[in-house]
């Protein structure tokens, strides 16, 4: 899968070129059209990076929407020098499937990208903070559903889900349980199977009637 970053950067972040080797920089995607090292088209999966600046609303938008008029197998992630939770709402609502820091590690871009590439959204730990906190005042599942849900996991599996369930990073999860980072993903990925689960927000709206009574 391809990984296109549009920035007005004359090259790439360090952190770019070492997550993604063969990606590339352009400032735009007028540049699409003129610029020998794609290879790809209109139905090709790409991932487009878009590098915000100040005062690029208005191109974000336009964008965005260019963009997924055109490739219709595109995911985009807008990648922000100082991110805000409003900016990041409204990427998403414009259609980005992940809204990061522009100079985020490799590792964490990397992880973003697998992330959306199997339909989840990346939001970052305080957004994604933020919105668990409100769903869980706005709704709350029945408890037998949770339940249900519950029987559903190992029991490793269901402290990791209920810790993430709170907001929680695989950091602090693993802090908590007292187990490795790479054991909490382990974790997290078969409970995202087991349960349906695409990401971490999908997994706290699932079970936050459990999580307000805990």
């Amino acid at each position: 899968m391809q990984d296109i970053f549009i920035s007005t950067l004359p090259t790439h972040i360090d952190a770019w070129s070492e997550a993604f080797p063969e990606s590339i920089v352009i400032a735009g995607l007028e540049n699409l059209n003129t610029n020998s090292e794609f290879n790809f088209n209109n139905s090709d999966a790409v991932v487009f990076w878009l590098h915000m600046n100040e005062d690029r609303q208005q191109w974000l938008a336009n964008t965005i929407v260019a963009i997924l008029s055109t490739y219709k197998l595109a995911k985009i992630v807008v990648l922000a020098n100082m991110p805000n939770h409003a900016e990041s709402l409204h990427a998403l609502s414009l259609g980005a499937m992940g809204y990061a820091h522009a100079y985020s590690a490799p590792d964490v871009l990397k992880e973003i990208k697998a992330v959306i590439s199997h339909g989840g959204l990346w939001l970052g730990q305080a957004l994604l903070q933020r919105l668990i906190e409100t769903s869980v005042k706005l709704a709350g599942n029945q408890p037998e559903y949770v339940d249900q849900l519950l029987e559903k996991l190992m029991n490793r599996e269901k402290e990791v889900a209920l810790e993430a369930a709170k907001g929680l990073s695989n950091k602090e999860i693993a802090r908590v349980l007292h187990i490795t980072e790479r054991t909490v993903k382990a974790h997290l990925a078969a409970t995202f199977e087991r349960l349906g689960a695409k990401d971490r927000l999908q997994l706290a709206l699932m079970l936050n009637k459990h999580q307000r009574l805990g």
